[in-house]
């Protein structure tokens, strides 16, 4: 008697279906980690924001506060001011050093009706031994001349009005402006947003988000450029307000 053993039908995946699929799993999660830091990056934006407008308010509070003399419409930097505590410029404001990572300055400047127009810098510190430009020798790397922490430096800028393009006059600063910073009219007090810096071999021009006001002149605008040695733009934002003394 034969007897016939039962047939199976036995499938299985080939090892091309088998690299094809991991491939394809590969890139789908590199996609995914993609949002991650995507998402991470925008989160850090976002509480950046939170704490600049927080450390705002303090700054314009502490200028109610100890009040500031002003001769002239954004014609000298008032930071520090006579009288307070530099510690005062750090945020958070707490006795612990290490926790100061945000830093404020301001321009002040008096208005036609007898106001304060005052524009605060919030920014951040890189590192504890970084080193920033000195509004009164922007150019000198001397860790004698340099400051701790940052502050707006004048930039020497000309433009035609009602045109969003601006030229920067010395070759020494075309790299304290890129794309992103916010720069402060020295004689109107208007701020601008920086929308690209043209490369070679326009690398002395900025296009701006609207177009120019001030003067057609040579003038200058204040800016807080990144520190000495590196790239990155401290400058988080940028608040103005009016006050009465």
């Amino acid at each position: 008697m034969n007897y016939e053993l039962p047939t199976t039908n036995s499938k299985g995946f080939s090892l091309t279906e088998v690299l094809l699929a991991v491939g394809i799993l590969a890139v789908g999660m590199l996609f995914i980690a993609g949002t991650f830091l995507v998402g991470i990056h925008f989160s850090t934006i976002a509480t950046e924001q939170t704490i600049a407008a927080v450390a705002s308010d303090e700054a314009f509070a502490k200028i109610k506060i100890y009040g500031v003399n002003v001769d002239g419409l954004f014609t000298n930097q008032q930071t520090p001011f006579t009288g307070i505590d530099p510690n005062e410029f750090a945020y958070p404001s707490t006795r612990d050093v290490a926790e100061k990572q945000y830093y404020w300055s301001a321009l002040c400047g008096r208005t036609q009706d007898g106001l304060v127009q005052v524009t605060v810098f919030v920014s951040r510190k890189a590192g504890s031994g970084t080193k920033y430009r000195n509004p009164a020798d922007p150019c000198n790397p001397n860790p004698a001349v340099a400051i701790n922490y940052p502050m707006p430096v004048p930039v020497g800028v000309y433009g035609a009005v009602g045109n969003n393009v601006l030229n920067i006059r010395n070759s020494e600063n075309w790299s304290w402006i890129n794309d992103g910073y916010t720069i402060v009219d020295n004689q109107t007090g208007q701020i601008y947003r920086v929308v690209k810096r043209r490369g070679p071999p326009d690398e002395n021009v900025i296009e701006l988000d609207r177009n120019w006001a001030g003067p057609s002149a040579p003038s200058a605008v204040w800016v807080v450029p990144p520190p000495f040695g590196s790239g990155r733009h401290p400058c988080i934002a940028v608040y103005q307000t009016e006050i009465r003394f």
